[in-house]
């Protein structure tokens, strides 16, 4: 990945090899979802850094969906998307502040928790 001023992208890197581990295989087969996730450096919509955490492949790739559409799609900030990861902000209070958007399937984005990520070891 292209480095990047965001403080997501070394969740995302984490991300990526949580879900080579057994945890990360048991939240793939839990999940079964691909999301795509938009995050902006200050302002949604603008200069967005786009990931796929793809939960049927056990993935982490950066740029757009490819294959088809994506279960839910989120747009966050860079801030509230690492609130949200962290769990230092509930997904539901983050929606609706407007902290975060959501596109697509409500009951896939409601499988959206912070269990899916990584517990941030060295953060």
């Amino acid at each position: 990945m292209a480095s990047t001023d965001l403080k997501s992208a070394a969740l995302m890197e984490q991300m990526k090899s949580h879900l080579s581990t057994d945890a990360g295989k048991a939240v793939t087969k839990k999940i079964g979802l691909v999301y795509q996730i938009n995050i902006a450096p200050k302002k949604l919509g603008f200069n967005e850094e786009v990931y796929v955490v793809d939960l049927k492949k056990g993935e982490v790739t950066k740029g757009p969906y490819e294959n088809g559409k994506p279960d839910a799609t989120f747009s966050f900030t860079d801030a509230d998307f690492f609130k949200v990861a962290t769990g230092k902000m509930n997904p539901q209070i983050a929606f609706m502040r407007g902290a975060m958007k959501v596109k697509g399937s409500l009951s896939a984005a409601q499988k959206f928790t912070p269990d899916i990520f990584p517990k941030p070891s060295k953060m």
